[in-house]
């Protein structure tokens, strides 16, 4: 078992405070979006050896498959899409055979691997994610008797279901709206509101949004998405596909080792209105609860693909000899609250708080935990270890 230390990300979105307070350090100010546990090159976290050298946990593990991430959303995130393994590996090819520097803001493609992935709430969380139904959309765009929506709206009379609402995104981003009128579909979005009148919440979201980005495309783009809430310990998959956006909370998420991500508004940063529409158009509108596995009657197991899984363990002076964690082999693990001491077959013990990381592999054997507190541990399932999901929606 290691100890590890590892790197932030500070993007517009993030929280001045969240991220400090849950590594129970000070705050500085800057906006921490997200910690990266694991061995992407991008943001690759370290460990100490016996002399107190630090090294790279590549150095030590490999490069692992999976990575862990505590994120903390202040503001609304990009409107966004992740590609599957066949578009990531041929985009990233593409890319690289063109000579697009791998910091260029126009680079889409950081890596070869696609990137599902799945969020466990921390605390409340909003997120904005899958496509709504054609029938709700179309009564979202009815009630606000603009031409912008009176347009999408002919448009999805046109071409319905999953096909007609990706073509609706399609020309939004490729040809965005104006501000103005924009501002003015918002308008009557508060009007509506004013009035008592919301369609699940999509009138009340796309208000709050235009706070945040104010005449964005994306802005437009949320009327035709879900808005969902998390509450602390529930969890939601999202597949490769799956269009999404999160807005507000803590949470941790767990997915593949990638960075590749298309964007669809409320962004500065570069959109590739084809390449979005085309990791659509293979993906799914379907988001996913997640329903644990219960291992214990301390932990839960969060499993919805092959490729990763979370356990969610909690101790108590109850457990005075340790729970058992699930799993073997390498594990990434974050302590989420309390304090815990985590113990391998070796008897040798590592003291986290909250907020610390560890990482283990498979000469450690089952970890235990004992303590009062909770610890989160990202693997890779074993046969048979993929636990149900359920329509968010």
């Amino acid at each position: 078992m290691l100890a590890l230390t590892c790197p932030t990300q500070s993007y517009d979105w993030g929280s001045t405070h969240a991220i400090p307070g849950f590594q129970r350090q000070e705050a500085d100010g800057r906006r921490v979006a997200e910690v990266w546990i694991g061995t992407h090159p991008l943001g690759t976290a370290r460990v100490s050896d016996a002399s107190g050298q630090e090294k790279l946990l590549t150095d030590v593990a490999g490069e692992l498959g999976f990575m862990l991430k505590v994120l903390a959303a202040e503001r609304p995130l990009s409107i966004q899409v992740h590609p599957d393994a066949t578009r990531a590996a041929a985009g990233f090819a593409e890319e690289e055979a063109a000579g697009v520097a791998l910091d260029a803001p126009d680079r889409v493609f950081k890596d070869p691997f696609p990137k599902p992935e799945m969020v466990y709430a921390l605390s409340t969380f909003d997120t904005l994610v899958g496509l709504r139904r054609t029938s709700e959309i179309m009564r979202i765009l009815d009630a606000l008797d603009h031409p912008l929506t009176d347009q999408l709206m002919a448009g999805l009379v046109e071409t319905t279901g999953f096909t007609g609402i990706v073509r609706l995104i399609e020309g939004l981003i490729a040809s965005p709206p104006s501000p103005e009128a924009v501002t003015e579909v918002v308008a009557g979005c508060q009007k509506a509101l004013d009035a008592g009148r919301d369609v699940k919440r999509a009138f009340e979201t796309a208000v709050e949004l235009a706070e945040a980005c104010p005449g964005d495309v994306g802005v437009i783009v949320s009327l035709l998405l879900n808005r969902l809430t998390l509450q602390p310990g529930e969890a939601a998959y999202l597949a490769t596909g799956i269009i999404h956006a999160h807005l507000r909370g803590l949470c941790l998420e767990v997915m593949v080792s990638s960075d590749n991500v298309l964007r669809a508004g409320l962004t500065t940063k570069h959109i590739d209105a084809p390449g979005l529409v085309r990791c659509l158009e293979e993906g799914t509108s379907r988001a996913a609860r997640v329903e644990p596995i219960v291992f214990n009657y301390s932990t839960d197991v969060f499993a919805p693909c092959d490729d990763f899984a979370l356990s969610v363990t909690q101790s108590s002076p109850a457990d005075p000899a340790g729970v058992a964690l699930p799993a073997s082999g390498p594990r990434l693990l974050v302590c989420t609250g309390g304090e815990v001491a985590l113990a391998n077959r070796r008897d040798e013990v590592l003291r986290l708080g909250r907020g610390d990381v560890a990482f283990a592999d498979d000469s450690d054997g089952e970890l235990r935990v004992a303590g009062t507190g909770e610890i989160a541990q990202a693997f890779v399932p074993g046969a048979g270890g993929r636990g149900q999901l359920f329509d968010l929606i």
